[in-house]
């Protein structure tokens, strides 16, 4: 009888110790993208870092609408941290452009990867610089995305007027291999063309325009939404080196999240990018961190500052973290 007591009581001590450690432990829910896209395997695979290498905290991977979804769900407290691209996060952040009469407040964790913004052309088009686009036939990005608006905002600051010509990724490539456009604007992957450009390019030589020093300038000063980038020649078999513009695809939290949490994943993802590359190939090789400090748009989280602090890395003040 008496050892059966001892049994029963160490069977109670357990489960009041398997309760605490169940409250004790932080859910969070990570705000991703449709699951048929490359970025929702990337948020599978930070997932899988943060309940393998963060101790006390479990997370689960929620499919969204992309960035302005993720964004009014965490103003919603609906997820915890989730995708959001530098441009759009900082116009929500400062409550400007689509945002104005609803402000989102969000802190940056980290951005895993930068898409340059291409404009691609036909080379017998004859089109050499950007400001040759007046009055060409080209289109802006696919209908309703962020690249569409991200390039005719830019075009815009620089005094330039194409004449463009919407549609589908399928259409327009069509149109271009059948020269009844001259080119259009797609976003890279990383440094790397993506496939529809590669498509393209199999029997049509193309030509990417680069921004000059002044137009890099006005582009800087006058759009502090996305970032001025200097693509290798590496992007693709016989491109040139070119500058174009470019924004971040990062990881928001909320700003309720508490700053040690926010350290403890911020340095489990730096620590364990294998994980990530093999899931979103883009983001292999590069400087996360590095990445975050040059082309982040909105304050850190605290405890995110706190890791970066701790490389040896410069807080730019834009970033600088905020009460």
């Amino acid at each position: 009888m008496h050892k059966r007591f001892i049994a029963l009581a160490a069977l109670a001590v357990a489960a009041v110790m398997t309760s605490g450690n169940a409250v004790a432990q932080t859910r969070l829910l990570i705000g991703s993208t449709s699951s048929s896209s490359s970025h929702y395997s990337y948020f599978v695979a930070v997932n899988q870092i943060i309940n393998q290498y963060v101790d006390g905290v479990s997370s689960s991977v929620v499919e969204t609408g992309a960035t302005v979804d993720n964004l009014r769900r965490l103003s919603r407290n609906q997820i915890d941290m989730g995708l959001v691209t530098t441009n759009t996060g900082y116009h929500a952040y400062k409550g400007t452009g689509a945002f104005k009469s609803r402000p989102v407040d969000t802190r940056l964790l980290w951005v895993y990867t930068v898409a340059p913004q291409n404009v691609v052309m036909r080379k017998d088009a004859g089109v050499e610089t950007l400001a040759g686009l007046d009055g060409v036939r080209l289109n802006p990005g696919i209908t309703g995305s962020a690249t569409e608006s991200t390039t005719e905002s830019v075009f815009k600051a620089l005094g330039i007027e194409p004449d463009y010509v919407r549609g589908s990724t399928t259409d327009v490539v069509s149109s271009i291999k059948d020269n009844r456009i001259a080119g259009y604007v797609k976003s890279g992957v990383g440094n790397n063309l993506d496939g529809s450009t590669l498509d393209i390019a199999t029997f049509t030589p193309i030509r990417l325009l680069s921004l000059d020093d002044a137009q890099a300038k006005t582009l800087r000063s006058e759009m502090p939404d996305i970032a001025v980038v200097d693509v290798p020649e590496s992007a693709s078999k016989d491109v040139p080196a070119y500058r174009t513009w470019a924004f971040g695809v990062a990881v928001h939290a909320s700003p309720d999240m508490d700053d040690e949490t926010a350290y403890k994943i911020v340095k489990a993802v730096m620590e364990h990018t294998d994980t990530q590359a093999n899931a979103f190939s883009a983001i292999k090789g590069t400087d996360m961190a590095r990445t975050t400090l040059d082309v982040g748009s909105v304050p850190l989280h605290a405890g995110a500052a706190r890791y970066y602090r701790e490389q040896g890395m410069t807080i730019p003040d834009a970033l600088k973290p905020v009460q």
